[in-house]
């Protein structure tokens, strides 16, 4: 249990009230309406969806991404190993070799090279997860600890939807948690950007006309 989930009860229950009073109208001009024509949600439903988000599960996923690499590592070393043959069908089969060996581990477009690359994602989203609900976190104690909180909750006890007061204290306590949502947004669509050309499908980089039979081939000594 992290930061987050420790405040996500009082935080969910003061934002349930924001959330009402802000399906009456927020304040005309306010500077959250911005966030509210990007984001399409209210903040208590936003940070509701965003507590199901952990950092563990994606980096247990890196973990077991790089629990392949050393079954290539084992083909490769198995493909390397040297053949006794000799003639045109040992060199193709020699050509074909070498291409495989290339497909499998030789750079970044190659299939170690990309279960590298996912395992690295895997790990820079958790990264990300984790500062974000660190940023939401302190975003909700903030919240929490202000005056518009108090006003808010007076409002709701009230039954006051309309109160304007009362609407100006949601209007800011959504702005400051929407605000906070949506910085990580970016952040996630970043890594996107900056990570998709190392997660592209890759491609056989070598054409070969044929593998032969290695009946084709003649044995040194035979």
């Amino acid at each position: 249990m992290d930061a987050l989930d420790r405040l996500a009860e009082p935080g969910l229950d003061l934002l349930a009230r924001v959330d009402t009073l802000l399906a009456a109208g927020a304040p005309e001009g306010h500077r959250l309406w911005p966030l509210l024509r990007r984001m399409q949600v209210l903040p208590g439903e936003a940070v509701g969806e965003f507590l199901d988000l952990h950092p563990a599960p994606l980096a247990g996923a890196g973990h077991a991404v790089r629990q392949l690499v050393p079954g290539y590592d084992d083909t490769c070393a198995t493909l390397a190993d040297p053949v006794a043959w000799s003639g045109s069908a040992a060199a193709a089969y020699d050509e074909a070799r070498n291409a495989l060996l290339r497909h499998l581990d030789e750079g970044p477009e190659s299939l170690v090279g990309r279960l590298e690359s996912t395992a690295g994602y895997a790990d820079a989203l958790a990264d990300w997860v984790e500062g974000s609900r660190l940023a939401l976190a302190r975003a909700l104690a903030e919240v929490l600890r202000s005056a518009e909180a108090v006003t808010v909750q007076s409002a709701a006890r009230a039954g006051a939807e309309g109160d304007r007061s009362g609407a100006l204290a949601a209007a800011e306590i959504a702005t400051r948690v929407l605000g906070v949502l949506g910085v990580a947004y970016d952040g996630a669509e970043t890594l996107l950007q900056q990570w998709a050309p190392s997660l592209a499908e890759t491609t056989w980089r070598d054409r070969v006309a044929g593998v032969p039979h290695h009946g084709d081939a003649t044995r040194i000594g035979h």
